[in-house]
This record gives structure tokens, C-alpha cells and sequence, in this order.
């Protein structure tokens, strides 16, 4: 299900100064102090962009992180890989964090929030060229939650996944 076909009582907006960050907990520190104390400093350095979801334009109930990123065609499946011209990296988008705050999660917003960032990056993979959108997931919980949305894990680092811009492509075609 897109986005576009969930009715959320969030919006999803670039990461402002109205947002309440110090207020943000989703339970794992890293995340937590990353939205708090690096967020915007990324963003202001142009290494990350910060997408944040909220019901209230203050309120942030999740986020997700999205930066260019290069994959080497060698760390894919060989069946992925031959696919891919023969350069020494192809581009990729990377999701970086993903968080739903403590007291909106069970509610389903880890999935909108994910699929708002497919939906972003395969938009600006079409200007910008992205192959994939790779992700390092930080737990097996998340680990399950990317190949649960058909992320495939790399050979050789299964906490590393990554999802083809075609198949994204598909996803948002029906």
C-alpha cells in the first residue's frame, strides 16, 4: 500500500526549526541522539536530508535520513550484479535512520515512513541516477522489518539490505 493510499493523520516534511527535537525518544539511544544533537547539522552540511513526521507540524513521531550513497556491483548477488554496467560503483540512495518515537509506534508508521522514503527516492532517482536505495539495519528487529518489505540482504554483510530503484518502481505502479 502507497502512501498516497493510507489515510495518516501526519505530514511528512523536511526536518525545520519548529520541529520539537528534544522531546523525540524512540527507545534506542543512537537514534535518539542523533535526532537531538546531529539532525540538523547534517542537514545544514548538506550530508543528510531529514524527513519528519508529524500530526502537528511540532510533534516529531518518526523520521528518516536519505543521502547519496555508491554500492559496488560487487557486494550484490551475482544474479543482481550482471545486471548493473561494469563500473566499480553504482549509485545509490541511502537510507540512513528510520525511528518511530515511543509513543506513536504499533501504529503502522514505520512502514508509511519507509515507504515515504521509496517513494522520494525513486522521484528523485529519476533527476539524480540512483540504482538502489540501501539500508544498514541496526538490530535484527529492523533487519527483519526491511526483508519483511523486500529489501535482500547483502552476501557478504546481511545487516546491509538493499532494494532495486526497478522494483520500487513497481511497487508504486499498482
Amino acid at each position: 500500500m502507497t502512501p498516497e493510499q493510507r489515510s495518516y493523520p501526519f505530514q511528512i516534511t523536511p526536518l525545520g526549526t519548529q520541529h520539537d527535537r528534544v522531546a523525540f525518544s524512540c527507545g534506542i539511544e543512537a537514534l535518539d541522539r542523533y535526532l537531538q544533537k546531529q539532525a540538523s547539522q547534517d542537514v545544514a552540511k548538506r550530508v543528510a536530508a531529514v524527513f519528519v513526521a508529524t500530526p502537528d507540524d511540532k510533534t516529531i513521531a518518526g523520521f528518516y535520513t536519505l543521502s547519496a550513497h555508491a554500492i559496488s556491483p560487487g557486494d550484490l548477488p551475482p544474479e543482481v550484479a550482471k545486471t548493473l554496467p561494469r563500473y566499480p560503483t553504482a549509485p545509490a540512495t541511502l537510507l540512513g535512520r528510520l525511528a518511530v518515537s515511543e509513543a506513536f509506534q504499533g501504529r503502522g508508521l514505520g512502514e508509511y515512513l519507509l515507504l515515504d522514503a521509496l517513494k522520494r527516492a525513486l522521484v528523485h532517482g529519476r533527476e539524480v541516477a540512483s540504482a538502489a536505495v540501501v539500508v544498514d539495519a541496526k538490530d535484527e528487529n529492523a533487519r527483519k522489518f526491511y526483508l519483511r518489505h523486500d529489501f535482500i540482504s547483502l552476501p557478504a554483510k546481511p545487516n546491509r539490505l538493499f532494494f532495486l530503484m526497478k522494483a520500487i518502481e513497481k511497487l508504486f505502479q499498482g
